[in-house]
């Protein structure tokens, strides 16, 4: 019984890169090899919120440190991000991101502008 428990206990700990990391490495390598624009989206967005993700990670660790299933929890919402079928990251790039960029793309145009005269 002890030896399927490490086992588990090690497939658990491979399946955060492997759905972090690998899956979408591949992923994002097959998409800018295809035709389309569609899966370059979905990819560029997961790397967008990965990266500020681990950021947000980095700054709040030892708070984190109090939430014992913090990693099981983030395993979840990246499986979220990740998976085809629910094109997580795509969602919310859309639904968040843009609008934030968008509102701060508009005040650096303006802001340039001004100075370019």
């Amino acid at each position: 019984m002890g030896k399927l428990i490490f086992i588990v206990s090690q497939l658990h700990k491979l399946a955060g890169p492997c759905l972090t990391l690998l899956y979408p490495l591949y992923a994002s390598v097959m998409a800018l090899e295809s035709t389309t624009k569609k899966d370059d989206e979905q990819w560029l967005s997961y790397w967008i919120l990965y990266s500020f993700i681990t950021l947000v990670e980095m700054v709040i660790d030892p708070a984190l440190e109090l939430f014992p299933i913090w990693y099981d929890v983030k395993l979840v919402i990246m499986a979220w991000l990740v998976l085809p079928k629910f094109k997580g990251a795509a969602f919310l790039y859309k639904r968040f991101v843009r609008e934030q960029m968008k509102k701060y793309r508009g005040k650096t145009t303006h802001f340039m502008g001004k100075n370019k005269h």
